[in-house]
């Protein structure tokens, strides 16, 4: 069986480690695939983050490709993840094709059940207020959000 993510990093990879893309498809052991290229992104490209700061990106990477692969695409096809780095802050995008904006649902209890989806967004609102937002592209939308590395 081929890793699709190796494949990807050793093909576009022009510079020295981890290239700050990967392109994976629309399953659920992506969400894995997609945490550790951006801890090993992070790891060599901002050898300066703390590792409070690695996690907090790895994290908010979790749940942006979580909510891509459960809400922004249908089998076949793709999600990526960019990653970019400089002086101040990371910055990680999640491409998916289907134009529909993320929403807040209503957390909490309901009929004696507690949630177990829809708090993605929320935790953007925790780890990266007024850092995070939408924007559209021509084929679908990505979803972006930045962790400056001074809290």
């Amino acid at each position: 069986m081929i890793d699709l993510p190796q494949v990807i990093q050793s093909v576009c990879c022009t510079t020295p480690g981890p290239p700050r893309s990967l392109l994976l498809a629309a399953e659920p052991q992506s969400v894995g695939h997609a945490r550790a290229f951006t801890r090993e992104h992070v790891g060599h490209h901002a050898p300066h983050a703390t590792e409070h700061h690695t996690d907090t990106v790895v994290l908010i990477t979790s749940e942006l490709v979580t909510n891509a692969y459960r809400y922004g695409t249908e089998p076949g096809d793709l999600i990526a993840v960019v990653v970019d780095i400089d002086d101040a802050r990371t910055r990680i995008e999640v491409h998916d094709p289907v134009r529909r904006v993320p929403r807040r649902r209503a957390g909490g209890a309901e009929s004696g059940h507690e949630h177990t989806r829809g708090r993605g967004l929320l935790i953007l609102d925790a780890l990266c207020p007024k850092r995070w937002g939408v924007g559209d592209r021509p084929l679908g939308k990505f979803v972006w959000a930045e962790v400056p590395y001074a809290d």
